[in-house]
């Protein structure tokens, strides 16, 4: 957290090291169980213990059960929305992607610092939401093709386009197809990103404000330590928001392969 001369880091938070000293290599990269794949882990750990708490099936559902049925049926419900009655067929997935996303980005909120620790959060690192847009676009493209063969093509060349404008018309759509995953990836990166950033600045301020003196203290510490507070709750909602958004553009994309709009 602290860097040279006292100042504080706001980007060592993102830093990526081995919990445990030693690994292995392979191909001459050596391989570690890091701080991200402990994170990821916890999260997996976190989302299992919710889904087994809330699967009791009970007859009268208690509050733990009505949660887990809420989050499944918010996802049913937005897959047909925007898909069909088909769509449900593809839940598993939207929904585990929507459920990562969520937990990873709370888990990396948690105040654990006070405790002497450090939360890392998994979705502020682009190689984790890279691959999860991906995997979100390559079934985009196994299901259009499985489904379409080469007609998933047509879905670059919107109907009643005139016949001179298909070249430049496909094209175009093409490589709005093709910028999909990386603005997937990128939107959930740099929304969690920033926040973690400006958290770690005004904690900076709260900080060194405070070691000078009562004076700044006052000025400076506690307005940057009240702004914290309230940036706090919005990165809470930021990260309910990005997870949702990570889930609707992927069934908006699935829909795209399914009906081919």
């Amino acid at each position: 957290m602290a860097a040279e001369s006292g100042k504080i880091d706001p980007m060592h938070q993102f830093e990526i090291a081995p919990v445990f000293s030693g690994g292995f290599d392979i191909a001459g990269q050596t391989i570690a169980f890091t701080n991200s794949a402990m994170w990821m882990l916890l999260t997996l750990v976190a989302l299992w213990v919710f889904m087994q708490g809330g699967m009791k099936r009970e007859l009268v559902p208690g509050r733990w059960q009505l949660m887990v049925e809420s989050f499944t049926g918010f996802i049913d419900d937005m897959l047909v929305a925007n898909i069909g009655a088909e769509g449900r067929k593809y839940a598993p997935y939207v929904f585990s992607l929507f459920m990562f996303i969520l937990f990873a980005n709370i888990l990396g909120l948690l105040p654990i610092g006070v405790f002497g620790g450090h939360p890392f959060t998994v979705t502020s690192h682009l190689t984790i939401t890279g691959v999860l847009a991906i995997v979100s676009f390559a079934i985009v493209l196994i299901v259009g093709f499985s489904r379409h063969g080469f007609h998933f093509f047509s879905l670059f060349v919107p109907h009643g386009t005139p016949l001179p404008m298909i070249p430049f018309i496909f094209l175009v759509e093409l490589l709005s197809f093709l910028v999909r995953p990386f603005s997937l990836g990128l939107r959930l990166f740099v929304a969690m990103t920033a926040g973690h950033i400006l958290l770690k600045v005004l904690a900076g301020f709260v900080i060194n404000s405070t070691n000078a003196g009562v004076g700044y203290g006052l000025m400076v510490g506690l307005p940057s330590l009240t702004l914290m507070v309230g940036i706090s709750a919005l990165e809470i909602l930021v990260a309910v928001v990005q997870a949702y958004v990570f889930a609707l553009l992927t069934s908006l994309y699935i829909n795209d392969a399914v009906n081919l709009h």
